[in-house]
């Protein structure tokens, strides 16, 4: 269909089905009829109205359980969240891909240079290229098209706006070249790659899978070249909870060593056993040799060594609450994986600067709210940022307006877990 075409059938409802079935909720649907509109006239600006379009969809994810587990080939409970990235393109017939993100200059790509290129690094164009790189040679067609898209995924905030981006270029080829038969784990191994060998981000293949597969998603990186991917399709809101995502609004600046350092210091363990990640020792064996561990290594790396094996059963605990309908139990993980990020992996504050403690506040201030029904932890790397809280219906007008008394309006982001990942809307 033609943009201005869409745009009547989204004026006159008729689109309302297809939006339910990404946004669910109805104040959502109405807001995303109007956000829809903008991108397709936005479209009509950049390429004109005479080519029939198609609209793709890539959300957010959170991590729900398995903090810092995943670099040393751990376990891990994600989720894909209702903010996302949305794109409207259109095939075109001279071999270039153009994207044109909203509020940003326009990622141009040839297809006959499909290359890293270090001048790139760190430059949206640079995952543009990458990801469709990495899909042609994993065997699926890719040609030219044209795109604008529009991202309501808080950048900074452990939500992976790099990630949704990724994962939207990747979805958009798979449906507009591939008739949409692109796996999503394929995506999410396309988006990896474009991040780590185009963009030059060293990241896990986690928050790609997560944004791609869709809902509840627990992924084991025994293997990280292939890890197991399980789907799970927990109803989360017959359980009555508010996902909320809490921006501590803490400085950032200067923490790639303290991220560093929670890898290399369960590595420093490993390699005092003879091995590269703690995943390839056994627990028992671990904690055997933790007598003769002290003075060799760090003390906090075998803090951080048994935070490592104790999630891991943490994620094993949630993941199997959520296929029994147990949300008590699941609950109860995520507050345990809390605790021991704050005690044990210790990336609630900086060690570099330990007076700063507002991921701390955030945590202190949403148990005395919460006192025993909702459950919060630290969210993604830590030390700065941003906190998980979920939270009981009845409690999250409380709960909202405690929060941003303290840090600020608009700083709680009451969220839901979306049904579908990387998908075409219309």
């Amino acid at each position: 269909m033609k943009p201005l075409e869409i745009i009547k059938e989204i004026e006159n409802g008729r689109a309302d089905e297809k939006l339910r079935a990404v946004y669910v909720f109805d104040e959502e649907i109405k807001k995303q009829r109007a956000r829809y509109i903008s991108l397709l006239c936005d479209f009509v600006s950049e390429f004109g109205a005479d080519r029939d379009v198609i609209i793709t969809s890539a959300p957010g994810r959170t991590e729900v359980c398995g903090n810092h587990t995943d670099h040393n080939n751990g376990k891990v409970l994600a989720a894909s969240v209702n903010l996302d990235a949305v794109a409207v393109a259109a095939k075109n017939t001279d071999g270039i891909v153009r994207v044109k993100s909203k509020g940003h200059a326009m990622n141009v790509v040839m297809l006959t240079e499909l290359e890293p290129d270090e001048g790139e690094y760190g430059h949206s164009t640079a995952m543009v290229r990458g990801t469709i790189s990495r899909l042609k040679d994993l065997g699926y067609a890719a040609g030219g098209f044209d795109a604008v898209t529009v991202t309501d995924v808080i950048g900074g905030s452990g939500l992976s706006s790099s990630a949704a981006f990724e994962v939207l270029i990747g979805t958009t080829v798979s449906y507009l070249f591939n008739g949409g038969e692109i796996g999503a784990v394929d995506i999410a191994k396309a988006a990896q790659y474009s991040e780590n060998v185009f963009f030059g981000k060293p990241c896990g293949m986690l928050d790609q899978t997560a944004s791609s597969v869709g809902t509840f998603v627990t992924v084991d990186f025994k293997s990280p070249e292939n890890p197991v991917i399980e789907k799970l399709d927990f109803d989360f809101q017959a359980a009555s909870h508010a996902l909320c995502i809490i921006d501590t609004k803490g400085n950032h600046s200067d923490l790639t060593d303290e991220y560093a350092a929670v890898r290399s210091e369960m590595e420093s363990v490993a390699k005092a056993l003879g091995k590269k990640v703690l995943r390839e020792i056994d627990f028992a064996d671990f904690e055997a040799a933790v007598p003769g561990l002290v003075g060799r290594v760090a003390d906090r790396a075998i803090l951080r060594a048994y935070h490592f094996y104790n999630e891991n059963l943490r994620v094993e605990r949630a993941v199997a609450a959520l296929k029994c309908g147990d949300f008590g139990e699941f609950k109860r993980a995520v507050d345990e994986s809390g605790k021991s990020s704050y005690m044990f992996n210790q990336n609630v504050y900086a060690a570099s600067d330990p007076a700063e403690q507002k991921i701390s506040l955030a945590l202190c201030l949403s148990e005395q709210v919460l006192a025993g029904r909702g459950v919060c932890r630290v969210h993604g790397g830590g030390f700065a940022g941003t906190i998980q809280a979920f939270v009981p219906n009845d409690l999250l007008g409380e709960y909202k307006s405690r929060l941003e008394s303290v840090f600020g309006p608009g700083s709680c982001y009451v969220l839901a877990i979306r049904p579908v990942g990387g998908t075409r809307v219309m």
